[in-house]
């Protein structure tokens, strides 16, 4: 049977749990060395190293020229089916309209004595967004264009550049290019691993460097963002993928499992979980889980995760389940339970909720609205989800007047030498100095 019922905390505590979906985060593939050399190619080679590594891993008949005619994008608005170009619409409108509601204001405030302080808010200059290809460039991962480009609009970033892994015959699937082509995005090129990061990092003659790159990957491309932290802005370094679900008796095993399969068939390291107290619920899903299982497509593949990382955990009671829930710190939570408002207050540490019976994950993966950018391995502890914020810069204004340093001064003067930075304080005491 593919996913096993524990019993909490006979059988595992909270930390042998966290210990467990911890190893997720080392699966045993160390990339480092193989992705610092790719780095130091495309840095001293530029587009050279770039066409060579595309040619010999995608597409090895790639022109000279990486990037995507502009005619070309929009062309591919004709290849698309209206009713997904309608869908790809609503999507994008729902991502912009939630994303909206957190763009930030810069402000200032005056004191009596006309000091001004403030902070002043600003979009970087430019961004670089990876977007992978999917199975051969067949499955496309369009949701990640949207999620990480609207946000970065939203900001007021107007000079965004895309790079997407070619197809072999070196074409991008053509909902990448109908997507970018909704959100007015110009700049594509067919680039993709390791490459196209370090690309975006350096910059190359047909590349220029971005600011910040965001954008989801396999380990070569996470690998390589780990190594420009600090060189650039990086939106996060995502783990696998990860859902807990916390169920009571009324809830629907087969759905439950449903929804456990949803993250399963993404990677052999996703982790898919079922927490609740009711012993009937656990046996339930795992029998939904068996007979779903087989009818999936990518059916070995979610076998190995629900194998590895995936379970039905029985707690004492719903309160308990919470609790592990909040020590576990899942990327997707949902609260498939009679009252999920009841419990949202006493949720501490999740990227995403969905609340109810109604709300499964995929949900927020496409459509709604949130972003789906989120926080794996437990961070959801310290941090949040992709968000406008995450392309703007903040800079703080201070304006002070003679009033000010007459009254202050000698404070600011004390504080520099007690730490011993006399150059600091004589900045302020010339000031006070009578002429």
């Amino acid at each position: 049977m593919p996913c096993r019922i524990v019993r909490v905390p006979a059988e595992m505590d909270s930390p042998s749990i966290l210990s467990w979906l911890k190893e997720r985060k080392d699966p045993g593939l160390d990339v480092t060395g193989t992705v610092r050399a790719i780095l130091d190619d495309v840095r001293k080679d530029g587009d050279q190293a770039l066409r060579r590594y595309t040619r010999r891993f995608d597409a090895p008949n790639l022109p000279a020229r990486m990037a995507v005619p502009v005619r070309a994008i929009r062309s591919a608005l004709r290849e698309v089916p209206a009713a997904d170009l309608d869908i790809l619409r609503e999507a994008i409108a729902n991502v912009r309209d939630f994303h909206a509601r957190q763009a930030e204001q810069s402000w200032f405030t005056t004191a009596p004595d006309g000091s001004v302080l403030g902070q002043l808010v600003r979009p970087v200059d430019r961004v670089g967004l990876y977007v992978p290809g999917g199975q051969g460039g067949e499955t496309p991962l369009i949701s990640s264009l949207i999620m990480n480009a609207v946000p970065a609009q939203v900001a007021g970033v107007t000079d965004i550049c895309v790079v997407s892994p070619p197809r072999k015959d070196s074409t991008l699937n053509p909902y990448i290019l109908a997507t970018a082509a909704l959100l007015g995005l110009t700049e594509i090129h067919r680039a993709g691993s390791a490459w196209a990061i370090a690309a975006l990092a350096y910059g190359t003659r047909s590349i220029r460097p971005c600011d910040v790159i965001a954008g989801p990957g396999n380990i070569y491309v996470a690998t390589a963002k780990a190594l420009l932290v600090g060189e650039v802005g990086i939106d996060m370094i995502a783990g696998p993928s990860e859902i807990v679900i916390l169920a009571d008796d009324t809830a629907n095993p087969a759905w439950l499992a449903a929804d456990m399969l949803s993250q399963a068939e993404h990677d052999p390291l996703a982790a898919a979980l079922c927490i609740t107290p009711s012993p009937k619920l656990a046996e339930g899903v795992r029998q939904a889980l068996a007979e779903q299982l087989p009818r999936l497509a990518r059916n070995e593949l979610a076998r190995k995760a629900l194998e590895l990382w995936g379970g039905v955990l029985v707690t004492d009671s719903l309160a308990a389940g919470l609790d592990l829930v909040n020590a576990i710190a899942p990327e997707h939570l949902e609260l498939a339970v009679a009252e999920p408002f009841g419990l949202l207050g006493r949720v501490r540490n999740a990227g995403a909720i969905f609340l109810g019976q109604h709300c499964p994950e995929p949900v927020g993966d496409y459509f709604a609205g949130p972003n789906h950018v989120l926080p794996t391995l437990g961070t959801a502890r310290f941090s949040s989800a992709l968000s406008v914020q995450t392309f703007c810069k903040k800079s703080s204004v201070i304006a002070t007047t003679p009033d000010y340093l007459r009254r202050h001064g000698a404070k600011i003067a004390r504080m520099a030498q007690l730490e011993g930075l006399t150059a600091h304080a004589r900045s302020v005491e010339c000031r006070l100095e009578k002429p």
